[in-house]
């Protein structure tokens, strides 16, 4: 079974693919991930169409700073090409995501991207 680390690696690399499946196949179906600039989004299924839908708007790159884990948990801080910068939390039961917290400029994002602004 892959160790939180080993999960959210996978996670980096199907999310830097764009790919909506390999992403949430890598979550329980109970899974929630809450993104503070946003409600949380619970279930698999609508985590799928979370990241369906951030992937048709805009190309983004997950680049890693650090990646860190302790028992259940990988604590991931990244960048991206634009300049942004986050951090996530991720619980990892079983080989499995079962909860997720993100830390990022929501206005940054949208305006980097040349999206609108809510």
């Amino acid at each position: 079974m892959l160790r939180p680390k080993e999960v959210v690696q996978s996670w980096v690399d199907a999310f830097n693919a764009g790919d909506p499946e390999a992403v949430s196949a890598l979550y329980h179906d109970e899974a929630v991930n809450h993104q503070v600039a946003s409600e949380p989004v619970r279930g698999r299924a609508a985590i799928r169409e979370m990241f369906a839908g951030e992937f048709a708007a805009a190309k983004m790159v997950c680049i890693v700073e650090n990646l860190f884990e302790d028992g259940q948990w990988a604590i991931l801080e990244w960048r991206d090409p634009l300049g942004l910068r986050g951090c996530g939390f991720f619980q990892v039961v079983n080989g499995k995501i079962l909860f997720q917290r993100g830390y990022w400029d929501k206005l940054s994002f949208l305006r980097r991207h040349g999206l609108p602004i809510e």
